[in-house]
């Protein structure tokens, strides 16, 4: 292909299309997933909603995988945020949403996962010691029968975010 351009300003345009494309690649900061381990449980990707001002509950959603040969349980939970932390699971049962705390924790098989998020298996967040705002962290501690305990961070999503990222879901 021919071009009417001096030869010096077609290399000049060649390096400065190279330049931005990889001040590009620079500057857009990776998407990195939020993963927490101990044993052979891993946590990925704790977070939560927003909450309105006086809100003194909120909810947290995670997976747990168990890549291990038995089962293991989430025994307890802990957050920085909250007087108290619970397990809980939501059904339906005759077009009727239930929720319950899981007293005796939450078992996780072998070679499997569970995912808490909205409708389902969730932590409960009580007595917020002041509300979450969208873009926060705040800390928290899963306790395991076998694992132990494993320190995690949850990212605050917008009020009706389902998962990170995406559309509306319900709210407690």
């Amino acid at each position: 292909m021919q071009s009417n351009a001096p030869n010096h300003l077609r290399m000049a345009a060649a390096a400065l299309v190279v330049a931005c494309a990889a001040t590009v690649i620079v500057s857009t900061p990776p998407a990195l997933a939020a993963e927490f381990k101990a044993g052979a449980i891993t946590i990925e990707q704790p977070w939560s909603r927003a909450t309105p001002g006086g809100a003194k509950v909120a909810s947290g959603y995670l997976t747990i995988e168990n890549s291990g040969d038995s089962e293991d349980r989430l025994v307890s939970v802990t957050a920085d945020i909250a007087g108290r932390t619970e397990i809980h699971q939501m059904s339906m049962t005759g077009g009727v949403m239930q929720m319950r705390q899981l007293t005796d924790g939450l078992p996780i098989p072998a070679k499997g996962s569970v995912a808490l998020e909205p409708s389902s298996y969730h932590l409960m967040f009580v007595d917020l010691s002041k509300p979450l705002q969208e873009g926060e962290t705040f800390s928290g501690k899963l306790t395991f029968e076998k694992a132990g305990a494993v320190d995690v961070t949850f990212e605050v999503s917008g009020i009706g975010t389902a998962a990170p990222d995406e559309g509306a879901g319900h709210h407690h």
